[in-house]
């Protein structure tokens, strides 16, 4: 046990030697009866709990805990958790000093149990100013494998993992959106178990290895995201992949049309995939199952559900720091064929929720132009008359939001790095001056950009995100995010921000990319078409 360890149970400040952290930790033992054990850097606490009988919970039933101070340890936690359900098992994990590493996992015996968790815990203040992030956990068995040559076959890429590592179950590979002939220069592994899948990683991962003469790029796939049956019972989008770039909407929308006329709504394509849109969830479901293998302008495409996702929470637990964007939500890649998203293998997902609530068809921001017409009555009008509806960019949504608070505008500093092959990358800095001097004194995204506009997107994004879980207000109990008052003691009425879901979906990562100075940037994500962060 570490000697000098601060009692975060009341907030205060006094010492806790290791005797009464033993002492704190057998308490609660022989208070749950649960049996507790450290091993390979991480200490457990159950797993079973006493009186457990049969395998243990399924997929789904497990949680990631991040940003946990270093000093607290699972006399404090476990009674949070607890809140949310029996815990079958909490893993905290630890350092040699005997402080924790700032993560655990914690797993619940039901995945209802898990997921009130994650609603409840998400942003809970566990101490003053420390806020831990919570959010589904689920076992990795995918890894991606980018720089393979664009004319091998999956046949041959399954083959030649099998001869390098372990436990391969299958290999999935996309043909290239211009060759159907070619792959895309990447394939996603996987294996029988996430153990299997890890000691492959640890195999392929120093850099040096190769396949066919190339040097290969090794990662973890983003995992698949799971989705309530419930909310799926409701789907009626269908997700086509494997489109010539050539083919058209309204070719797609007659296809799908041919089993039921008049079944399709209406159809948005994107490169070489599409979303079919149906009145009738019925009709989706048969036309899946008729369409899926069928050639449309000599391409055999693939057709599932689409999947919703809360784009909202998923953007607010990325920039939190607790995951990384849902790996589902991609895929556009305009002239970008050589790029190696991590996370396909799963349809692009489509918002479900907004504001808590359902909504299978949530309103898009019109984006188009009218005519102008001589003679037409124009009248000069302030920005800050028009609603935020009228506003697509954070940017735009950041300065309009200073305004009705009566705040003055935002300040932007720009900063900039180096890679070491001399590409200049850009991070924008952005002060509230109205709130400057409370605890929050400026907004910095964690990504670089290449370009100053996405750089200053990302800026006003971020920082419209963390001002919205500043200010709102919790109704569960004693579980509430920090008040205005914490970030500045003389705001009254703060007007609050409603956080929508921007119109990026979720971007692949590449590599880490190395600065001139020796650091790491992390790694880069494609927000467009054309932009680029790192």
């Amino acid at each position: 046990m570490n000697e000098e360890n601060m009692d975060g149970t009341n907030g205060c400040s006094k010492v806790r030697t290791g005797i009464q952290n033993e002492a704190a930790l057998l308490a609660l033992m022989e208070k749950t009866g649960y049996n507790m054990v450290q091993e390979n850097g991480q200490r457990k606490f159950g797993g079973p709990p006493p009186g457990w009988e049969g395998p243990p919970p399924p997929r789904g039933c497990e949680v990631f805990v991040g940003k946990i101070p270093r000093d607290m340890y699972e006399d404090e936690l476990v009674p949070v958790f607890e809140r949310a359900g029996k815990i079958y098992e909490f893993r905290l994990m630890m350092e040699f000093s005997g402080e924790n590493r700032g993560y655990a996992f914690v797993m619940y015996t039901t995945k209802e149990e898990a997921q009130l968790a994650i609603r409840i815990l998400n942003n809970y203040e566990i101490r003053p100013g420390k806020f831990i992030g919570v959010c589904v956990s689920l076992d990795n068995c995918r890894l991606f494998i980018g720089a393979i040559p664009k004319e091998k076959k999956k046949e041959e890429i399954l083959d030649e993992m099998k001869k390098v590592t372990e436990g391969v179950v299958d290999v999935i590979v996309y043909p290239s959106a211009t060759d159907k002939t070619k792959n895309r220069g990447f394939a996603f592994v996987k294996y029988e178990s996430h153990r299997a899948a890890a000691m492959a990683r640890r195999k392929l991962i120093p850099g040096t290895f190769q396949l066919w003469g190339h040097t290969i790029q090794v990662d973890w796939a983003d995992p698949e995201k799971e989705v309530d049956e419930e909310t799926m019972q409701r789907v009626k989008v269908l997700f086509v992949r494997n489109l010539m770039i050539s083919t058209t909407e309204e070719t797609i929308k007659a296809e799908f049309n041919k089993f039921k006329p008049g079944a399709v709504e209406r159809v948005k394509k994107l490169r070489d995939y599409a979303f079919v849109h149906f009145f009738n969830r019925e009709d989706a479901v048969a036309a899946m199952s008729v369409m899926s293998g069928k050639c449309i302008d000599g391409a055999s495409i693939e057709v599932t559900l689409a999947k919703p996702v809360n784009k909202e929470s998923t953007w607010r637990q990325h920039l939190n720091g607790q995951m990384s964007p849902s790996p589902e939500n991609l895929i556009v890649y305009a002239n970008k064929e050589d790029s190696h998203p991590k996370s396909l293998g799963k349809p692009p997902t489509l918002p479900a929720r907004l504001n808590g609530q359902h909504s299978p068809s949530p309103p898009e921001i019109e984006r188009c132009t009218y005519p102008f017409f001589p003679g037409t009555k124009l009248t000069p009008i302030s920005m800050y008359s028009l609603q935020s509806s009228h506003f697509n960019s954070a940017v735009m949504h950041l300065d309009y939001y200073c305004n009705k608070n009566n705040w003055a505008p935002p300040e932007y500093y720009l900063y900039s790095a180096t890679s070491q092959d001399g590409k200049v990358l850009l991070v924008y800095k952005i002060v509230i001056p109205a709130i400057a001097n409370g605890s929050q004194s400026y907004f910095m995204p964690d990504k670089l950009c290449t370009t100053i506009e996405d750089a200053k997107e990302l800026a006003a994004q971020f920082t419209l995100l963390h001002l919205d879980c500043s200010f709102r207000r919790s109704s569960i109990n004693s579980l509430s995010p920090v008040s205005a008052t914490t970030l500045s003691s003389g705001i009254p009425s703060v007007l609050p921000y409603t956080s929508r879901p921007y119109s990026y979906p979720s971007y692949p990562l590449s590599p880490t990319v190395s600065l001139v100075n020796g650091s790491h940037v992390g790694q880069r994500l494609y927000i467009s078409n054309q932009a680029s962060f790192f």
